[in-house]
């Protein structure tokens, strides 16, 4: 998940849980804390033998907190994942062009064109996995495809070039 803390931005991945003990990863690098929650919301945190307070108020939607620690207070957003990725999604169809791209990491599940086939605007060219969700990606134009730059069952990440279109131009 992305968290915004007031200008920083840092993706936050849980790896595992088990009572408090949780590992997660920050902007890749690995952490092991034990977290405990009270009811008047305040949360303690342990990390490398240290030990840290913080009081949390929840905003209204849900998704934004008010954190207080080391006698500081941070606005927190998290951002919904499935609201970026389909915002994100929607943005690589309206600006496809002559090639699709991966709007985010994923595996290539199926690829149901092959190098020269003439496509209509609404075909699918090929599909993907993200974020445990199937996303049929469709042409938006008439074009023949030129490359296909993945095969299925390969991972690709955000902004990779997974099909290039020749555009048939209307006369």
């Amino acid at each position: 998940m992305e968290i915004h803390i007031g200008d920083r931005v840092a993706d936050v991945t849980l790896v595992s849980k088990e009572g408090n003990k949780v590992q997660l990863t920050i902007d890749g690098k690995p952490y092991d804390v034990d977290i405990v929650m009270a009811e008047n919301g305040s949360c303690s945190i342990l990390h490398g033998g240290n030990s840290f307070n913080a009081g949390l108020v929840r905003g209204e939607s849900g998704k934004g907190y008010d954190v207080t620690m080391f006698n500081r207070s941070y606005h927190v957003d998290i951002v919904d994942t499935q609201a970026k990725y389909l915002h994100m999604r929607k943005g690589a169809e309206e600006k496809q062009g002559d090639k699709i791209i991966a709007p985010m990491p994923g595996k290539v599940i199926s690829i149901p064109v092959n190098a020269g086939d003439r496509l209509a605007a609404g075909d699918i060219a090929v599909v993907l996995e993200a974020m445990k969700m199937q996303s049929n990606y469709k042409v938006n134009a008439d074009c023949i495809v030129k490359t296909i730059l993945v095969n299925e069952g390969d991972p690709v990440n955000a902004n990779q070039v997974l099909v290039e279109l020749e555009l048939i131009k209307e006369e």
